[in-house]
């Protein structure tokens, strides 16, 4: 996995716990709501996974390039006593192959900065939303690395490879998208919300 997501990997639950204890009130600042289908880009270990589903009463599409994190997706959902539509295991490229139904919103978090080819991402992205539907991105701010800390330590991707929204814009929006809105997630993230042209 990270010769294609380089100086990427699924960080502690912990700390993700420690920024974002209610994960439910960050989907709702994204825009997430309950009528929604949603699919969850590249899903890690499900800390948002689970929560989204319950938000969405299961109609929810999570998928990973790693069978291991969809193995520990799984796990976290079922222990929320939540359910997924369908785990998809594939690159995230290919998701138009194996997303039977095109959805409302697709989400990815803390993942779009490692993507090799971004710009062919996003493009997979817009065929598999609904006219209008969103396209939620949550990035590190671009801020040096050691300033960053949770626990003490620095963490989040190397300073060279975060986005500001305005660098995530110039490669979304040209696929297909307009912004519509960034969303402060406190302390260290923003939620850069696109709308899929019609």
């Amino acid at each position: 996995m990270s010769a294609l997501f380089p100086a990427t990997s699924m960080p502690d639950r912990d700390w993700w716990a420690a920024l974002w204890p209610d994960p439910e009130t960050v989907l709702r600042q994204l825009g997430i709501t309950p009528d929604m289908t949603v699919l969850d880009l590249c899903c890690g270990d499900g800390y948002f996974t689970a929560p989204l589903a319950k938000l969405v009463d299961g109609k929810v599409y999570a998928l990973d390039l790693d069978p291991v994190m969809i193995e520990m997706a799984k796990s976290e959902v079922a222990r929320q006593s939540a359910s997924v539509r369908e785990w998809i295991c594939t690159d995230a490229h290919d998701v138009a192959r194996y997303l039977s139904k095109k959805v409302d919103y697709v989400l990815m978090a803390n993942t779009f900065h490692g993507v090799p080819d971004q710009l062919s991402l996003a493009r997979a992205v817009h065929t598999v939303l609904r006219p209008r539907g969103l396209f939620g991105i949550v990035n590190w701010h671009p801020l040096p690395r050691e300033q960053t800390t949770v626990f003490g330590q620095p963490r989040g991707p190397r300073t060279d490879m975060r986005m500001s929204p305005q660098g995530v814009s110039a490669v979304v929006e040209p696929q297909g998208f307009r912004r519509v809105n960034v969303v402060e997630l406190m302390p260290y993230h923003y939620g850069a919300l696109f709308r899929r042209s019609e």
